[in-house]
């Protein structure tokens, strides 16, 4: 009579007969550089977009308190920060209304007027006029700002006088 040997295993009973029980064997990969297949993701959904570029709302419109809170800050900002607030400003918020676009692009203008002026007084400070150039581009960024302000606050429309304009 044939001598059956049994094992126990966690539990179980197998004899020689059986082969242990093997994982499955997850499918080889393709070696390095190989060309892979790309995967099937089915046809299309119906309404969805045939490519992969995200679509993106436009903007919505601020309501006019915001529009003129941020007017105000943009011109308010020109005092202390330059040219940035109203750069700054008019990239983000040139789409959100028309109010704050016209006054967006009327500080930037003005601030990069300023910026002009306050190169050419710091080039003839060598001579005394530019010291007088600095001095009144400085008055006039402050008392104009304010202006608009003022008048962005109220929700009126402002230009700034002496300014080249740069943007529409």
């Amino acid at each position: 009579m044939p001598r059956t040997e049994v094992r126990f295993y966690a539990g179980a009973v197998t004899t020689p007969s059986e082969p242990p029980q093997q994982p499955p064997v997850p499918p080889a990969q393709p070696p390095f550089g190989a060309p892979q297949g790309q995967p099937s993701y089915g046809p299309p959904q119906p309404g969805a977009p045939q490519y992969g570029a995200p679509q993106y709302a436009a903007p919505q419109p601020m309501n006019p308190a915001d529009e003129k809170l941020w007017a105000t800050l943009v011109h308010v900002g020109g005092i202390f920060f330059s040219f940035l607030p109203a750069l700054i400003g008019y990239l983000v918020l040139k789409d959100r209304g028309p109010f704050v676009r016209a006054h967006t692009a009327t500080a930037l203008n003005f601030q990069l007027t300023l910026l002009i002026a306050y190169l050419v007084g710091t080039i003839t400070s060598i001579l005394i006029i530019g010291i007088f150039i600095l001095i009144a581009a400085g008055i006039l960024a402050i008392v104009f700002s304010i202006i608009a302000a003022v008048k962005a606050n109220r929700g009126e429309w402002y230009s700034y006088p002496l300014t080249i304009k740069f943007l529409s």
